[in-house]
């Protein structure tokens, strides 16, 4: 069988008729799991396995951290509950918290019941967006800079705003931030991102968006 070359357009699509597929079907494997790392794994390989089954597509290994690394689609799968739609990712440096993630992200959301009787879990997914690289980045952080900018803020201003946010930098990245930041504003990012050795990611603003926002795409919306 002739396999067609995966591209965002048909990862989009696929994502779709995963998540209606995967919503009806009762599922052994998960009954009684309550650990959501077990239930995120279970559903990238699947996902994964599906993708394969039609696609021709570079898959990244856990110490690439990026699932689909390939360049045209560069993103990262995740999967995460309804009851705290969240994950970590690796920390790389502190820019990434303003201009985003420097890959894309598709988001699967799901709400997961147990069936005593049949001994089976049903996961509905509520949610699935794909998010593009540039806005991924901190909501809160972006949001106040572009406000900052529209106030004629200069480097000295953004600068004091980052220390103050606690950022991950020293004070010369963080000067060096506040100059790149001035040349090239960052987008608005939907991501609710908090520091830590890891990064956490938090959706709940991209799973209640009802705003048509550019580089974010709703595949599955029950929410």
């Amino acid at each position: 069988m002739h396999k067609r070359p995966l591209t965002i357009k048909s990862l989009i699509s696929l994502a779709k008729t995963f998540c209606e597929q995967e919503s009806k079907m009762p599922n052994t494997e998960l009954f009684g799991v309550t650990d959501g790392k077990a239930v995120g794994t279970y559903i990238e390989h699947k996902f994964k396995d599906f993708l394969l089954a039609t696609c021709d597509l570079q898959v990244g290994s856990s110490a690439s951290g990026i699932d689909l690394p390939s360049s045209k689609i560069n993103t990262d799968i995740k999967v995460t509950s309804i009851k705290q739609p969240q994950s970590s990712c690796p920390f790389k440096n502190a820019q990434q918290k303003i201009f985003g993630l420097g890959y894309n992200l598709l988001v699967f959301v799901y709400d997961k019941r147990d069936n005593a009787k049949d001994k089976t879990a049903l996961l509905d997914f509520v949610s699935c967006s794909f998010i593009e690289k540039e806005r991924t980045a901190d909501y809160q952080t972006t949001t106040t800079i572009l406000q900052m900018l529209a106030n004629k803020a200069n480097a000295d201003d953004i600068f004091a705003f980052l220390n103050d946010r606690n950022i991950p930098a020293d004070e010369i990245t963080l000067m060096n931030m506040a100059e790149q930041i001035l040349k090239k504003p960052p987008k608005a990012g939907y991501l609710t991102i908090s520091n830590a050795l890891q990064w956490r990611l938090q959706y709940s603003r991209i799973v209640t968006l009802k705003d048509k926002i550019s580089g974010i795409t709703k595949i599955v919306d029950k929410y």
